[in-house]
């Protein structure tokens, strides 16, 4: 995969900070698929992309130093939430806007990771979500990083939904078809193993 050379630069976030209750408390980044684990995917998928690439992770931080550039992790204890990492992300971030991905999506694809930037390029301000049908994928986006203090502001204020926070500050979306494959969350252990019988 190569890097779209047209568009600016920007830092890439992998979340694999979760407490993994669905994986029965496993660390899901490092469950393998097609025999690596799931952060090598994303990894390869996005390692062209920046310069900045992050993963933010609460454990095991010796297995996930060799896929990014710097680790970053909540400041809160107890697994706080996808939102705590996105923090984590927005302030270690190189770059005046950062990717977000979960480590359960394995099969997004460049020409996915492609749209999400150029549509966030022309909403420079904006945060941007991909959506499906009706669904928001919040894990999914692109966040200008001049955002920080507002996300800041909300989690002081007790908020803990990325989603309906970036809905509050006027989110862009990128509109996917329904049950788009490359939107497929491998977060349970059924899913992993049925998709470990499909091509990447």
């Amino acid at each position: 995969m190569t890097s779209n050379t047209h568009l600016p630069p920007c830092s890439i976030l992998l979340l694999a900070g979760g407490r993994g209750q669905r994986m029965g408390g496993q660390d899901k980044g490092l469950l393998e698929w097609h025999g690596e684990p799931l952060i090598a995917h994303l990894h390869r998928k996005t390692r062209s992309l920046s310069d900045d690439l992050i993963i933010s992770c609460n454990r095991n931080l010796e297995k996930y130093a060799p896929y990014a550039d710097q680790l970053v992790h909540d400041d809160e204890g107890d697994f706080p939430g996808p939102l705590a990492g996105i923090r984590a992300g927005l302030k270690a971030a190189r770059h005046a806007h950062l990717l977000v991905l979960p480590c359960d999506v394995p099969r997004i694809d460049a020409a996915l990771l492609n749209s999400m930037r150029e549509t966030a390029s022309q909403h420079p301000d904006q945060p941007l979500m991909l959506r499906h049908g009706e669904h928001w994928e919040p894990l999914l986006c692109i966040i200008p990083v001049a955002l920080l203090a507002d996300f800041d502001s909300a989690w002081n204020h007790g908020e803990r939904s990325p989603g309906r926070l970036m809905r509050k500050l006027g989110t862009t979306a990128l509109q996917c078809s329904d049950n788009d494959p490359r939107l497929a969350n491998l977060n349970t252990p059924e899913l992993l193993s049925a998709h470990n019988t499909v091509s990447d």
